[in-house]
């Protein structure tokens, strides 16, 4: 009896250890992943499944770290690095972070507006401001009850998430041997490689990277108080692949309804028009779980953004400012896109190739520091993870540069 209360104290502890990551996975759903996902499978069918399963990989690998760093240091990726430049090195890093921060406000800021004039006919300029308000009351919720309290609220719209994407598969399966085949590593002409990268730079995304660096420097701790280190990274690396996992499935879903059910019709490239597919060929309900679970994914990772936003000013510039004015600083290019008339939907994608570029500034940095001993300590990486680890920041940046010639040439 004595053993059954301890186990199952064990098990409350260990599930009371999960939440940093899903807070970082709900980066992995916004509105740019449904844009370039969706738009892959409309394209090009199953052609592209291999880089949504790729690029989930790559993400477990990186968010770890980035946990790990925050975890073992008690400082996230931006104050290191805040730590070891030079002035003027800081505010160019910071520049540099500042854009991918706007880049990643505006396809999550867009997303929510394009949800909210699908489901309720709103103007897309009032449907930005008002995604970032509500944004903005998520946080709030963080502040007024602690980092426990915003996990559960991210988790709970992580799960309209999952119905909504997932819906379509129940409708109409996809074909499990062309699914197989598309684990297959190809292209299929140039657009498809700027596809790719796009799918990459929605996967692995650098503001989480810094994020999620910081969200275990003291919460984790002390949920886990007295279990020591090492088993606080164990609960890490579990919190981090079920968190990515759940994302990776539900990316790999949107590709896989897209390729199964709306391959070969016009007006895909619109999230407009992917609403208006489904309603055809899914039925009124899938597509209505959609536009929600599009809207619960602008909400959420609006918020997550401006967290993220807000700790790479505080490490780089040593500078905490109220979330109010952060908010208002990367939501306003995205309502100025709007008002000015472009496209939704491109915006979205052209919005990803932009977190593409951003990515190897933070993951260089990553690998660099959890493969040293005089930051990790006795936690620093096994040589076969920094080689893992700089694989990936090898082939992101190779896609990178492939990204650059297609888009000059």
């Amino acid at each position: 009896m004595v053993t059954t209360r301890t186990t199952s104290r064990q098990r409350t502890r260990r599930l009371s250890l999960l939440g940093p990551a899903f807070i970082a996975a709900v980066a992995y759903v916004d509105p740019g992943n449904v844009a370039t996902n969706v738009t892959a499978g409309a394209r090009y069918g199953y052609t592209l499944v291999w880089v949504v399963v790729l690029a989930n990989v790559m993400a477990v690998l990186v968010q770890y770290l980035s946990a790990k760093l925050g975890l073992v240091t008690g400082k996230s990726l931006p104050t290191q690095l805040g730590d070891r430049l030079p002035r003027s090195a800081r505010l160019a890093y910071w520049l540099q972070a500042e854009a991918v921060a706007i880049a990643t406000d505006m396809a999550e800021v867009v997303g929510g507006a394009l949800a909210l004039a699908i489901l309720f006919d709103v103007p897309l300029v009032l449907g930005a401001i008002l995604t970032a308000a509500v944004s903005l009351l998520v946080l709030r919720v963080g502040d007024a009850r602690g980092q426990r309290a915003l996990e559960r609220v991210i988790m709970a719209f992580l799960l309209l998430i999952a119905v909504g994407f997932m819906a379509g598969l129940f409708v109409d399966p996809p074909d499990g041997g062309e699914l197989v085949a598309g684990l297959v590593p190809t292209f299929d002409g140039a657009d498809s490689v700027l596809l790719a990268s796009g799918i990459i730079g929605a996967t692995v995304m650098p503001h989480v990277i810094y994020l999620h660096s910081s969200l275990t420097t003291t919460r984790l701790g002390t949920r886990g108080e007295g279990l020591g280190v090492a088993r606080l990274i164990r609960a890490t690396r579990g919190d981090v692949v079920s968190a990515l996992v759940l994302a990776g499935v539900l990316n790999l879903s949107l590709l896989v309804v897209a390729a199964s059910s709306l391959q070969g019709f016009p007006g895909t490239d619109t999230l407009e028009g992917v609403h208006e597919l489904m309603t055809s060929e899914l039925g009124g309900g899938v597509a209505l779980l959609f536009a929600v679970a599009l809207l619960g994914s602008g909400l959420a990772s609006t918020s997550v953004g401006s967290a993220a936003g807000a700790e790479v000013m505080k490490g780089l510039l040593r500078k905490q400012i109220p979330l109010l004015l952060r908010r208002v600083i990367t939501v306003i290019p995205a309502i100025v896109v709007l008002a000015l008339g472009a496209d939704p939907s491109e915006t979205l994608i052209v919005s990803q190739v932009v977190l593409s570029l951003g990515i190897p500034f933070a993951l260089v940095p990553l690998v660099l520091f959890t493969a040293r001993r005089d930051v990790m300590g006795e936690h620093v990486n096994r040589r076969g993870t920094t080689a893992a680890a700089a694989l990936v920041a090898g082939a992101v940046i190779t896609l990178n540069l492939t990204l650059l010639y297609l888009t000059f040439t």
